[in-house]
């Protein structure tokens, strides 16, 4: 076996910037602001077009909760599928009755304010699980209690909370926030963390190095938040790309790369118990360079599978160069005479293999059949 990408001299410890330039380094809040930029843009038409429909169209003197209906519904928060965007909309909706209800019963003051909230955030609780439905609820009773209305018949404002989520989910829909380039993004970091971890295994087994198979299993057991990260990224863009005339072009390579999430997820998983292999065949000092070829051969594998995300050419390259690996994963014949353990370690990559596979547009079946029999 060659060595790969994943046998590069991987740092036990890696340096991390400290000092007041790094407080004050203004590139990551210039970053930050322009990854919201399209969500600004969202929640600015939304409330907006919401503000002035119902002032303009509906005549109501101050439709403040059309625009704060807008403003929190859509938020920043990375999740902005429609769901989402709907159920905040629901609970604020919530929120704007049984104040306005309490209102026409009990009128205004401080214990009715206590009994609106109450009974609010008890309703909301009975009706989701989702404590930011309660809260979206909760401060949208509150408004209501607290400032006085200036005139119109009752649910005005109800009517206004209305106005707002419906250009809420317009503005989803008709000025959608970009799902690919946040989901490749979240790839990219899974699947740069992998390769990371896989390096790091690499050199333990090449060195027999215990500190360093520890920090590849610690890299490996932190990779199920990059693949959460990447499923709440990529469910958002499906929902979006679903509901958008504009990103209908994009669901087939969303679905293509929802079955490569759900074969990293298992990949990572397999990794994590190659890693617990490691950490314990290092404890007898003995370099094992055909298991650490193996896994730099996987992690180029793994390399490439990463880099067809972006570049759908590359998937038949990824799938053959996985495959020639996974047709020689016999325990027997890459270490003749080896230990159990040893055994055991290059048995543990095989499931790995079929998981790669998998992700190259392999079914399952025919995944299993490329690697050798034992």
């Amino acid at each position: 076996m060659s060595q790969g990408t994943g046998d590069r001299p991987e740092p036990v410890t890696a340096p991390i910037a400290v000092g007041w330039r790094t407080r004050i380094d203004p590139s990551r809040r210039v970053r930050r602001v322009r990854d919201s930029g399209l969500a600004i843009i969202q929640i600015v038409v939304a409330s907006t077009a919401a503000y002035a429909f119902a002032s303009s169209v509906l005549g109501h003197p101050a439709p403040l909760l059309a625009a704060t209906v807008t403003v929190s519904s859509l938020g920043l928060v990375r999740d902005a599928r429609p769901r989402r965007v709907l159920e905040t909309v629901l609970g604020m909706l919530l929120g704007i009755l049984v104040s306005e209800l309490l209102l026409i019963v009990a009128g205004t003051g401080w214990w009715q304010l206590a009994l609106a909230l109450g009974l609010t955030l008890a309703v909301a609780r009975f009706l989701s699980p989702q404590a930011s439905f309660a809260i979206a609820a909760a401060i949208q009773s509150l408004i209501v209690m607290v400032i006085p209305m200036t005139g119109g018949a009752p649910f005005v404002r109800l009517t206004d909370g209305i106005v707002g989520g419906v250009f809420a989910l317009l503005v989803t829909a008709l000025i959608p926030r970009s799902p690919r380039r946040v989901e490749l993004r979240d790839a990219r970091a899974l699947f740069r963390d992998v390769g990371s971890a896989a390096a790091a295994l690499g050199q333990a087994l090449r060195r027999s190095d215990r500190m360093r198979a520890e920090r590849g299993l610690e890299k490996a057991r932190a990779l199920q938040s990059r693949v959460d990260e990447w499923r709440d990224s990529l469910d958002s863009g499906l929902a979006i790309a679903r509901i958008s005339p504009f990103l209908r072009r994009q669901r087939g390579e969303l679905d293509r790369h929802a079955r490569v999430l759900a074969a990293m997820d298992l990949a990572t998983r397999n990794l994590r118990v190659i890693a617990r292999r490691v950490v314990y065949l290092c404890d007898d000092g003995t370099p094992r360079p055909v298991a650490a070829d193996v896994l730099a051969e996987l992690a180029r594998g793994i390399d490439l599978v990463g880099r067809s995300l972006d570049d759908i050419s590359l998937e038949p390259v990824a799938r053959e160069t996985i495959r020639a690996i996974a047709a020689h994963l016999d325990p027997r014949e890459l270490m003749p005479g080896a230990s159990l353990g040893d055994q055991n370690l290059l048995a543990a990559m095989r499931p790995l293999a079929v998981d790669l596979l998998v992700g190259t547009g392999m079914t399952q079946a025919d995944a299993r059949a490329a690697v050798p029999r034992i």
